[in-house]
Protein backbone atom coordinates (compact mmCIF):
# COMPACT_ATOMS: atom_id res chain seq x y z
CA UNK A 1 0.00 0.00 0.00
CA UNK A 2 1.10 3.37 -1.25
CA UNK A 3 2.65 5.69 2.07
CA UNK A 4 0.87 8.74 -0.21
CA UNK A 5 -2.62 9.47 1.90
CA UNK A 6 -5.68 8.87 -0.50
CA UNK A 7 -6.68 12.02 -1.73
CA UNK A 8 -10.83 12.55 -0.58
CA UNK A 9 -12.17 13.71 2.24
CA UNK A 10 -13.49 11.84 4.57
CA UNK A 11 -16.92 13.49 5.40
CA UNK A 12 -17.68 17.09 3.96
CA UNK A 13 -20.62 19.11 4.53
CA UNK A 14 -21.90 20.77 1.39
CA UNK A 15 -25.23 23.14 2.59
CA UNK A 16 -27.90 20.90 4.55
CA UNK A 17 -25.93 17.42 3.41
CA UNK A 18 -23.48 15.98 5.00
CA UNK A 19 -21.97 13.92 2.84
CA UNK A 20 -19.12 10.78 3.95
CA UNK A 21 -16.39 8.80 1.57
CA UNK A 22 -16.64 4.84 1.89
CA UNK A 23 -15.76 3.85 4.95
CA UNK A 24 -14.26 0.31 5.77
CA UNK A 25 -13.47 -1.22 9.72
CA UNK A 26 -11.28 -0.06 11.43
CA UNK A 27 -9.79 -3.30 12.19
CA UNK A 28 -9.96 -6.85 9.86
CA UNK A 29 -12.67 -9.11 11.84
CA UNK A 30 -12.09 -12.49 10.00
CA UNK A 31 -14.54 -14.79 10.66
CA UNK A 32 -17.20 -11.93 12.52
CA UNK A 33 -18.61 -10.48 9.46
CA UNK A 34 -21.15 -8.74 12.24
CA UNK A 35 -18.59 -7.53 14.11
CA UNK A 36 -17.17 -5.91 10.72
CA UNK A 37 -20.45 -4.07 9.82
CA UNK A 38 -20.40 -2.41 13.44
CA UNK A 39 -17.05 -0.97 13.10
CA UNK A 40 -18.36 0.23 9.73
CA UNK A 41 -20.71 2.28 11.14
CA UNK A 42 -19.19 2.93 13.84
CA UNK A 43 -16.79 4.92 11.91
CA UNK A 44 -19.72 6.62 9.61
CA UNK A 45 -21.19 7.50 12.98
CA UNK A 46 -17.60 9.20 13.56
CA UNK A 47 -17.74 11.30 10.67
CA UNK A 48 -21.17 12.19 11.35
CA UNK A 49 -20.44 13.66 14.57
CA UNK A 50 -18.04 16.01 13.42
CA UNK A 51 -20.90 17.69 11.19
CA UNK A 52 -23.33 17.40 13.99
CA UNK A 53 -25.36 14.91 13.01
CA UNK A 54 -25.88 10.93 13.60
CA UNK A 55 -27.41 7.97 11.88
CA UNK A 56 -30.97 9.56 12.10
CA UNK A 57 -30.21 12.15 10.00
CA UNK A 58 -28.83 9.53 7.09
CA UNK A 59 -31.00 9.73 4.17
CA UNK A 60 -28.75 7.40 1.48
CA UNK A 61 -26.68 5.00 1.67
CA UNK A 62 -24.58 3.42 -0.28
CA UNK A 63 -23.41 -0.62 0.81
CA UNK A 64 -20.96 -2.44 -0.86
CA UNK A 65 -20.40 -6.34 -0.04
CA UNK A 66 -17.76 -8.85 -1.18
CA UNK A 67 -19.98 -11.40 -1.21
CA UNK A 68 -23.96 -12.10 -1.89
CA UNK A 69 -24.13 -14.86 0.67
CA UNK A 70 -23.39 -11.51 3.23
CA UNK A 71 -26.48 -9.85 2.47
CA UNK A 72 -29.03 -11.47 5.60
CA UNK A 73 -26.09 -10.70 8.15
CA UNK A 74 -25.42 -7.06 6.96
CA UNK A 75 -29.20 -6.29 6.98
CA UNK A 76 -29.69 -8.02 10.50
CA UNK A 77 -26.90 -5.47 11.94
CA UNK A 78 -28.01 -2.63 9.37
CA UNK A 79 -31.37 -2.68 11.03
CA UNK A 80 -30.38 -2.84 14.49
CA UNK A 81 -28.14 -0.06 13.96
CA UNK A 82 -30.51 2.16 11.83
CA UNK A 83 -33.72 1.38 13.78
CA UNK A 84 -36.52 2.87 12.81
CA UNK A 85 -34.58 5.11 10.17
CA UNK A 86 -35.13 3.69 7.22
CA UNK A 87 -32.79 5.61 4.49
CA UNK A 88 -32.82 5.05 0.60
CA UNK A 89 -30.21 2.19 0.28
CA UNK A 90 -28.13 0.86 -2.73
CA UNK A 91 -26.02 -2.51 -2.16
CA UNK A 92 -23.89 -3.92 -4.37
CA UNK A 93 -21.31 -7.09 -4.62
CA UNK A 94 -17.91 -5.77 -5.43
CA UNK A 95 -14.29 -7.11 -5.63
CA UNK A 96 -12.32 -5.30 -2.88
CA UNK A 97 -8.71 -4.96 -3.46
CA UNK A 98 -8.14 -5.80 0.09
CA UNK A 99 -9.32 -9.34 -0.01
CA UNK A 100 -9.96 -9.47 3.91
CA UNK A 101 -12.62 -5.89 3.41
CA UNK A 102 -16.10 -7.65 2.84
CA UNK A 103 -17.92 -4.38 3.46
CA UNK A 104 -18.04 -0.61 2.67
CA UNK A 105 -20.02 2.05 3.09
CA UNK A 106 -21.24 5.60 1.97
CA UNK A 107 -23.65 7.92 3.37
CA UNK A 108 -24.93 10.97 3.24
CA UNK A 109 -27.25 12.63 5.58
CA UNK A 110 -29.71 15.78 6.31
CA UNK A 111 -28.68 18.46 8.66
CA UNK A 112 -31.15 21.31 7.95
CA UNK A 113 -34.08 22.29 9.80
Amino acid sequence: MSSNPIPLSPSLRAGDFVYVSGMVAKDFFVGDFPKEVDSTLDRISEELAKHGADLSNVVKVGAYLSNSLLFNEFNEVYARRFGDTRPTRTTVVVDFAHSNVRVEMDVVAYVGS
